[in-house]
């Protein structure tokens, strides 16, 4: 995907947050870290541009949570309000569910959503977990020795081999 097609990708899933839900005022944006936040910024900004809506926007570490690390960290303490909010977790690709599965830990530590919502720019497939993305940029079946990349610094995604 070049610049102009992860834009438009990123307005069109924009448009569907907006039809989705009801109450855009109980949105609450949070973005995994490193790639995930800054698309949540981009959808925050979408929301604020086309519905005149200005929600909540918050990153979030999940490296405590993860499930594949061999010592255990202590998590950082994070301010996220997202207490009976409608959360909309966003991540740039989803593979195995592991990494939403961590984020969905670390929000129940800060409350208790009224919903969680997922939005990824890019389904690879590959499973490992039951998680599905309520809002999808595009899916690109891959293999398992392929890689997406997400690159925001050029705005473009791309394949390449493990």
């Amino acid at each position: 995907m070049n610049a102009e097609q992860l834009s438009r990708t990123i307005k069109r899933m924009t448009h569907e947050i907006i039809e989705r839900n009801q109450d855009l005022n109980d949105i609450v944006f949070v973005g995994i870290l490193k790639k995930g936040f800054p698309i949540a910024q981009m959808l925050k900004d979408n929301l604020k541009r086309f519905a005149d809506v200005d929600v909540p926007l918050f990153p979030i570490d999940i490296h405590a949570y993860r499930d594949d690390l061999a010592k255990k960290i202590t998590p950082k303490t994070q301010d996220l309000l997202v207490h009976e909010k409608n959360v909309i977790l966003v991540d740039d690709v989803l593979y195995t569910g592991r990494s939403v599965r961590a984020a969905m830990d670390a929000l129940s530590d800060h409350g208790r959503p009224k919903q969680i919502q997922l939005a990824i720019v890019i389904d690879r497939g590959h499973r490992e977990l039951p998680i599905r993305a309520d809002y999808i940029g595009k899916n690109i079946p891959t293999s398992r020795h392929e890689k997406i990349v997400v690159d925001l610094s050029n705005m473009t995604v791309y394949l390449e081999e493990n």
